[in-house]
């Protein structure tokens, strides 16, 4: 199976002022003369991490990271109590995207995103379609009220029930009937003694709950206090404001993407964004391929998701893959993506089926000391998965 490419440093980065007092921290990594990509990270208010770096093979891409306002790197940090996060909407975001595009100087990228990423990525796509080589999302998530009311008012307490009590703790009993609204009021309280608790409960639910098996080095990460603070309020803000989208706005305008080549990749149990909406996408946007992957949750590192997810972004690349990763022992669990591989496979022996035997030899063993650098590759840290 693939895993992720070796760490690397950006090459440049900087403080993007996108108006409304808002400073967007950005960085570019890999090739400069490669095709660039832009990762949106998940939450909202998530941050970018070196990790997703190395979701691209950074010989052939550009690689472009960013912390959406008020969030990471950006400036001014939601954890501040003075932070004002009535500018921060969906489609201040979607602009913020256009201004970093055009002061990078690139036409034309590929997007990807996970998770509230996911969002951000189809809301972009979906108002930029010629900006657009390709998409992929990962953990479908359009913030429908559906979609809210399952993970935040109760639906996933039937699954995780000991760990729900501890998501409705700060809540008073007579305020239980609408979570989201009742914890916009805790969050948004100057007094660390109330929103303090209230962001480390909103965030230890959502990070207990995004992988298949527990991490307890995860939530760990999650509930550090800033960290949780600034993800909480920026989380509940775009909830309460259901994302600033008019109803099944992202599903209705994926029409909008024809012609744009798309991988969707869905856990099967993922309990953060069910299948569901990757699912609904899908039959809207049938030209996408869909990976649902059958042994995985949410995040982007659990083995099957990562997989495909590397598998997209190099056959994207195009040209010659500097390596693929493999787990030497196997697997009969890869399901869809190996699926997905093989099919990549057929395309890579097609496009290249006059090539000399010898050469093809060649380039065989150069992917195979590839492999054994990417293989060698420290594992993702616990602050780099994401929600």
């Amino acid at each position: 199976m693939r895993t992720l490419y070796p760490e690397i440093e950006p090459y440049d980065s900087g403080m993007l002022d996108v108006g409304d007092g808002q400073q967007v921290y950005w960085e570019t990594s890999g090739n400069p003369e490669g095709k660039p990509v832009v990762f949106l990270h998940g939450g909202p208010g998530g941050g970018s991490t070196p990790s997703h770096r190395r979701l691209f093979d950074p010989e052939r891409y550009r690689i472009v990271l960013l912390d959406q306002r008020n969030c990471g790197r950006s400036l001014p940090h939601a954890s501040d109590p003075d932070a004002d996060l009535s500018a921060n909407t969906t489609w201040n975001l979607v602009s913020d995207l256009e201004k970093l595009r055009e002061h990078l100087e690139i036409e034309r990228w590929q997007v990807f995103g996970g998770s509230w990423g996911s969002a951000l990525a189809l809301a972009y796509a979906e108002t930029h379609p010629e900006r657009v080589t390709e998409l992929i999302v990962r953990g479908i998530f359009t913030l429908r009220p559906a979609e809210l009311d399952w993970f935040y008012e109760g639906g996933a307490a039937a699954l995780f029930p000991d760990l729900w009590e501890g998501f409705v703790e700060p809540v008073p009993v007579e305020e239980r009937g609408h979570l989201i609204r009742a914890y916009s009021r805790l969050l948004a309280d100057e007094d660390p003694a109330v929103h303090g608790p209230a962001a480390v409960a909103w965030s230890r639910w959502e990070s207990s709950t995004i992988t298949l098996l527990p991490r307890p080095e995860v939530v760990a990460t999650f509930t550090e206090e800033k960290y949780a603070v600034a993800f909480a309020r920026i989380e509940n803000h775009y909830f309460v404001n259901g994302g600033w989208f008019e109803e099944d706005q992202l599903i209705r305008d994926a029409y909008k993407l024809e012609g744009i080549p798309g991988v969707i990749v869905q856990g099967r149990y993922d309990v953060c964004t069910p299948a569901m909406t990757a699912w609904d996408l899908h039959r809207a946007w049938p030209e996408a391929e869909l990976n649902i992957i059958a042994d995985a949750g949410h995040a982007y590192d659990e083995p099957g998701i990562l997989d495909a997810l590397i598998e997209a972004t190099d056959r994207f690349a195009g040209g010659e893959p500097a390596g693929v990763a493999a787990d030497d022992e196997g697997s009969d669990e890869a399901g869809s993506d190996e699926a997905g591989a093989d099919e990549a496979g057929s395309d890579e022996k097609a496009a290249h089926e006059d090539v000399a035997d010898e050469e093809a030899a060649g380039e065989e063993a150069d992917e195979e000391a590839a492999d054994a650098e990417r293989a060698d590759a420290e594992p993702t840290d616990p602050q780099d998965t994401e929600e």
